[in-house]
């Protein structure tokens, strides 16, 4: 067999294919096989109708996802066999060459260590409009991925590899059998439990995997293995949602679904810890007649068990003999107690997960002490860094608001308290800023809890007022952030502070967070942090939040007003500008980025991702959001959520030693990037700020669909408004991929280097020669080049089609053509050699999808034609087809992989 890297993966694929073809014949479905085994130049299939839409779009989605499967299978199997065959070192991402590099660099292993030990990685879940599969296909996905992992066993016998096959023909079948997505729109409640569905059944996994892959590559590395043991001394994983607590011009989610989706969290973490101690005290059976027991241990016993009374003396008598296994029986009691909500006596329940981590920490320095080491390593150390990731509260939730509606709340309440002046939303800044900083000098309150102000007002009191009576009971552990969407100005921080003081949150440790999303507001960022940081109020809340500061960064709104060149630069630079306001004012700031699956919206792999962040700037911690679509497939299986899990902490624990070497000291081409920046966002402009430009934009994408979308919970628009303004990021991204213009992606990069090249061909020069050492530049250079890779000229002119307006359309899709030529040109000449024989592996992925995706985007456009014709709105005939859209764009999606 061939040793070319791409035999295995087209063996796989075609093995997958014969499994879904055998499971249609066995059922019949004859002309959906023709479907997928068609021609490349065949689209007949369209015009002959010969298989009913719905069975269409459902088999190519099947076929995609299949596609995707196998794809991170044969990376895991690649990984692995680099594993085997050369070194651990050579996996991009991994702890292996984390640690490899710093062995070169002369780092000691304590230093190492601290890296190590001072890595956060907090990965926020949302959801967003491009993911719609239900939690039972996720499942399926899941046994399907583990029948693919089998088959790499090569010690079966044809027998068993026969069985592994007919296994994965009759979960095809029940998949085929169970439909793909909702068929309503679905509501925050099946958005959430497909959230804690990611938290509760494949983090727990993934945690003990990834501790696995750092103890082992540390062994494998010859270093001291002593001292890999402590949990205490890995990275700390946290997990954070945004799903019942984001209501940034998403109305659904109320007060009363924030409430029951931090009681959810709760529940699920309890349940979760359960499990463990139970498996726990089935596993720990030490016998006391053969083994001395501890005093130290005999007295915990004793203690635990009188404070659980009757509870405590059943659980000590069904185990005799068994000390190690009482004392986790009486843990389990105080845990169930705490599931229970029996709150009477102190010490019969847990107050919060950090006593439970003191118990388990002292059961792990009694077997240490006495010789049990492996015990305690193999038993204790899971359950204790599940404890440490998960707590009680399972994830942090973020509670986001736009600062607009901040405002309208404000000014509800100075209207209800009879204040003559209360048109608070259109005050300027000086008095807006005077006006916060008289209320908050003066502590009076000035609302009252049976009064209704309005709308905004009441929502946002009664969402921080269900934080307040949730932290009174159970502490502030499943509390994230409060972030405050379009940050403008220090006021629109200093009036979280107001609400805050209002409803008795001020001395607790939540943070205030800026969000910086438009390229402007990334400009003012950094004065706005400087300010904020040296207000009275921030500096006395200092300690609470251990002298910390997040910033959360908006990948989309930034790309959206000036193109993805622009948008990146202006964050690489805002980054090293906040820092270092942050070490100015003894704050060390970390970013939160609000990334997404698709490249123009900060997607790409997380070991480039990081390696592209400035120096000082990552600050040991990382908080990024993982976004619908791309949950499943960066998380959905353990061996790639493993992989992906770890590209973040050994990229964050790199960067922390990077920095203290600071031994980037090269000079890169700063001046000419600024260049390209500036004349990329002119290129970008001149072509969105054209004459025409919304209504081609309407008619050359699906934005309509979308805007009606079934998809996801949260409308497209932030208030309704037809403009460009006003219309969310995501729809923006989504519906350029989905018409195969991805220029969200790339458009203006080309024009500006070619512009470099004619006007400056000494900094070109200057910036391909950098190419390959100024990780920022190379990153940016591949992900925009990926996008130009998925476009697809014959599709983007048969969307562009259906402007009818020649004119209009002719100056539009000229603008687009040409840039997206200059893209592939002047890409190939930075890095001397053509996309085609550098990019092999993309391009042999999307050769195994462009003849269906071709297929799909023909039958998208047939049907935005008949939907748009239909004149009626509200006819059944006009939903139907709806419908049907949004189960081909959903199929797309799965297709094109990162679209939204």
């Amino acid at each position: 067999m061939s040793n070319h890297p791409y035999q295995k993966i087209t063996n796989d694929r075609h093995f997958i294919i014969n499994c879904y073809v055998e499971m249609l014949s066995r059922i019949n479905e004859t002309e959906t096989i023709k479907l997928i085994e068609s021609n490349p130049e065949d689209f007949s299939i369209i015009e002959n109708e010969q298989i009913p839409v719905e069975k269409l779009i459902q088999s190519l989605s099947i076929y995609f996802q299949l596609m995707t499967l196998v794809e991170e299978n044969a990376a895991t199997q690649y990984r692995r066999k680099m594993e085997n065959e050369e070194n651990i070192s050579s996996i991009r991402g991994s702890w292996g060459e984390a640690l490899h590099s710093w062995k070169e660099k002369g780092i000691d292993e304590n230093q190492m260590f601290e890296a190590i030990a001072k890595t956060t990685v907090i990965p926020v879940l949302t959801a967003h409009p491009t993911e719609a599969k239900r939690v039972t296909v996720i499942e399926i996905h899941r046994e399907l991925y583990l029948l693919l992992v089998q088959r790499e066993n090569s010690s079966f016998s044809k027998i068993e590899q026969n069985e592994i096959k007919e296994k994965i023909i009759h979960l095809l079948e029940r998949w085929w059998r169970t439909g793909e997505i909702y068929l309503e729109k679905p509501t925050i409640r099946d958005e959430r439990a497909n959230t804690i569905h990611y938290l509760r059944k494949v983090f727990p996994n993934v945690l003990k995997k990834s501790d696995q892959q750092l103890k082992g590559s540390w062994v494998e590395m010859g270093l001291n293995p002593n001292k890999i043991k402590n949990p205490e001394n890995f990275p700390k994983i946290k997990f954070g949602s945004w799903v019942g607590g984001d209501r940034d011009g998403h109305p659904f989610v109320t007060p009363t679904i924030t409430q029951e989706t931090l009681l959810l969290h709760r529940k699920n973490a309890l349940a979760l810890l359960k499990t463990y101690l139970t498996s726990l005290a089935s596993k720990l059976s030490v016998s006391a007649i053969s083994n001395p027991v501890p005093f130290l241990l005999s007295d915990a016993i004793q203690t635990k068990a009188m404070a659980l009374g009757d509870e405590g003396k059943i659980a000590i008598q069904r185990n005799p003999y068994e000390p190690w296994r009482q004392y986790v029986s009486l843990v389990l009691v105080q845990l169930e107690n705490t599931i229970l909500g029996k709150n009477t006596d102190a010490n019969a329940h847990y107050k919060s997960s950090k006593n439970l981590a003191a118990d388990l920490k002292f059961l792990r320095t009694i077997l240490n002490e006495n010789g049990y080491k492996g015990l305690a390593e193999d038993l204790l150390f899971p359950i204790e860094r599940a404890v440490h990731c998960f707590g009680f509260h399972l994830a942090t939730l973020d509670i986001r608001q736009n600062s607009a509606f901040h405002d309208k709340a404000i000014s509800q309440i100075l209207k209800a308290n009879g204040e003559k002046d209360s048109d608070f939303e259109h005050w300027n800044e000086e008095k807006r800023v005077d006006f916060l900083n008289a209320l908050l000098e003066n502590h009076a309150p000035i609302t009252d809890i049976t009064v209704s102000y309005g709308t905004e007002a009441d929502n946002v009191l009664d969402c921080y007022r269900v934080v307040r009576n949730h932290i009174n009971q159970f502490g502030a552990e499943g509390i994230g952030s409060f972030i405050v969407s379009m940050t403008r100005n220090l006021s629109d921080l200093l009036v979280v502070y107001v609400l805050l003081r209002e409803t008795q949150l001020l001395n607790t440790n939540i943070k205030v967070v800026p969000l910086l999303e438009t390229i402007e507001d990334l400009e003012n960022g950094p004065k706005i942090l400087e300010k904020f940081l040296q207000h009275p109020i921030t500096q006395k809340r200092a300690v609470l939040v251990e002298n910390k500061q997040e910033v959360m960064l908006g990948y989309s709104d930034s790309n959206k007003d000036g193109g993805t060149i622009a948008s990146k630069w202006n964050l690489f630079k805002a980054e090293e500008k906040l820092a270092a306001i942050g070490s100015k004012n003894n704050t060390e700031i970390y970013f939160f980025h609000g990334a997404g699956g698709t490249i123009s919206r900060g997607g790409g792999k997380y070991h480039r991702f990081l390696e592209s962040m400035p120096l000082n700037t990552v600050n040991n911690t990382i908080k990024i959001t993982v976004q619908g679509e791309t949950i499943a497939q960066l998380f959905g299986n353990p061996l790639t959520a493993t992989y992906n899990l770890n590209a973040l902490a050994s990229g964050v624990a790199k960067q922390s030693i990077d920095s203290a070497l600071a031994e980037y000291k090269t000079q890169f081409p700063m001046e000419t990037m600024e260049y390209l920046a500036k004349k990329s966002f002119e290129h970008y402009r001149d072509f969105i700020d054209t004459p025409g430009f919304i209504e081609f934009y309407g008619k050359a994408t699906c934005i309509d669909v979308l805007e009606k979308s079934k998809i996801g919970s949260r409308p497209a628009r932030r208030t309704g408004t037809r403009t460009l303004n006003d219309l969310r990021a995501i729809p923006w991204v989504f519906s350029w991929n989905l018409s195969r213009i991805t220029l969200t992606g790339w458009y203006g990069l080309g024009g500006a280097l070619k512009q470099l090249k004619e006007e400056k061909p000494s900094e070109f020069e200057a910036l391909k020669s950098s190419i390959n050492d100024w990780t920022f530049l190379k990153f940016l250079m591949i992900q925009t080049e990926t996008n130009l890779i998925l476009s697809n000229v014959e599709m983007m002119e048969m969307y562009a089609d259906l402007d009818e307006n020649i004119t209009e359309r002719t100056v539009f899709m000229d603008k687009i053509l040409t840039d997206y030529h200059n893209g592939f040109t002047m890409i190939a000449e930075l890095f001397g050699e053509k996309a085609l024989s550098r990019r092999e592996g993309q391009y042999d992925n999307l050769t195994w999808r462009d003849h269906k995706l071709q297929i799909l985007n023909r039958l998208h456009i047939k049907y935005l034609k008949e939907w748009r014709a239909m004149t009626d709105e509200n006819s059944p005939e006009k939903e139907k087809m709806l419908t049907q859209l949004l189960s081909i764009i959903n199929s797309l999606s799965s297709g094109l992989k990162n679209t939204g």
